[in-house]
């Protein structure tokens, strides 16, 4: 294991960037302000997150947009080569790619790793997806598979690339889905015996999955409900420890509005969600992820489809700046070892949050002040 990877540090609450490489990143919003994929604009927001020593860079894998009239993320770059070009610009944060396993070989994937590795110094991480976008899958020419058919896959996927980083002599592999003849891999990457992995799974088999297999998980917290996390949290690392005797980091997406005051900060994600969200877009995305009326109450959906639009889904950090450093602080306490971040306005939301929230994180003791790099890059 490479301990000079930042999400090996001794920072108690480690953060992230999410979404970095798609239009709109997070929020489902026609405002003003919102993150475009440009290269110029990912730099620059990457940089600034890695010279207030953010842990994670992590990105979205996404082929196609959601329609309406933002078609949100449709506009996007692919994350192995977002992270290569990510990793050579930065120096401190780890970078992930993100990978829709049914999209890429196991061989590829293991080569593009291992050469981010090696750009990176050591700070490459790997989000695995099973793949749930249908559309996606289709230009492909791919059908998706059932719900724990994907995982099956996933897991040999996985146990090729693994077998390609770690084996020095050649070898064979016989699966249900792939065959390998004399499957070979130099160089090794550089975090031994390889890089962190990462994955999101939320049912009782993808908990299992990643438990067994990733070093990181992704949780959703169910209902904005802090003390349903908790309960989560430790059932994840309870079946991590006693069915796998691993350990295992757990991280949640978080999207974050930041006021002058409280009321501030709630009357304008009211604005841009309400006001100013892409319904149709939304409305698209729930009926993909199979979310749509008469699978949850009406009154549940129509949250959901809220906290969609604010950013994802996500945990809400939505106040002043010491709202935000108090909710992060509960975040903590709860267990959570780290958050990935977006905010309707990126690169506003990340220069107060890092001038005016990260401040108050660090008088806490959650994370320790980190000094700004000076960089000096040529053309």
């Amino acid at each position: 294991m490479n301990l000079g990877n930042p999400l090996h540090s001794a920072n108690r609450f480690k953060l992230g960037l999410f979404g970095l490489n798609v239009d709109n990143a997070c929020a489902i919003t026609t405002i003003d302000g919102v993150f475009h994929p440009t290269w110029d604009n990912v730099k620059r927001l990457t940089s600034m997150a890695d010279n207030a020593g953010f842990e994670a860079l992590v990105p979205v894998a996404r082929w196609r947009g959601f329609g309406g009239v933002t078609n949100f993320n449709g506009a996007c770059f692919e994350t192995f080569t977002w992270a290569a070009g990510v990793g050579g610009a930065t120096d401190h944060a780890a970078v992930f790619a993100t990978s829709h396993v049914p999209t890429l070989h196991p061989i590829v994937a293991a080569k593009q790793a291992t050469t981010i590795d090696h750009i990176t110094g050591g700070r490459f991480a790997l989000n695995v997806v099973c793949g749930w976008f249908a559309p996606e899958l289709e230009m492909f020419g791919a059908t998706i598979m059932e719900h724990d058919e994907r995982y099956a896959y996933a897991t040999e996927w996985l146990d090729i690339l693994k077998l390609l980083w770690t084996a020095e002599d050649e070898f064979d592999y016989d699966g249900r889905y792939f065959h390998i003849k004399r499957g070979f891999h130099q160089p090794k990457p550089i975090q031994q015996p390889f890089p962190v992995i990462m994955n999101a799974g939320g049912s009782g088999i993808g908990r299992h999955f990643a438990t067994k297999h990733c070093d990181m998980i992704f949780i959703h917290i169910k209902g904005m409900d802090i003390e349903a996390a908790r309960r989560d949290i430790d059932e994840v690392r309870t079946m991590a420890r006693k069915e796998y005797g691993r350990e295992i980091q757990v991280w949640a997406n978080c999207y974050c509005v930041i006021g002058d005051t409280d009321d501030e900060a709630l009357k304008f994600r009211d604005w841009y969600v309400r006001d100013k969200g892409d319904w149709q877009a939304v409305d698209n995305l729930v009926r993909v992820m199979g979310l749509q009326s008469g699978v949850l109450p009406k009154e549940q959906l129509e949250g959901a489809k809220y906290h969609f639009i604010a950013g994802w889904g996500g945990y809400p950090l939505v106040g002043s700046p010491l709202r935000i450093a108090e909710e992060i602080g509960k975040l903590a306490s709860v267990g959570l070892d780290g958050a990935l971040l977006s905010w309707p306005r990126y690169e506003e939301g990340l220069t107060r949050f890092i001038g005016e929230v990260l401040p108050l994180v660090e008088q806490t003791g959650l994370r320790k002040p980190f000094p700004a790099q000076q960089k000096q890059r040529s053309a």
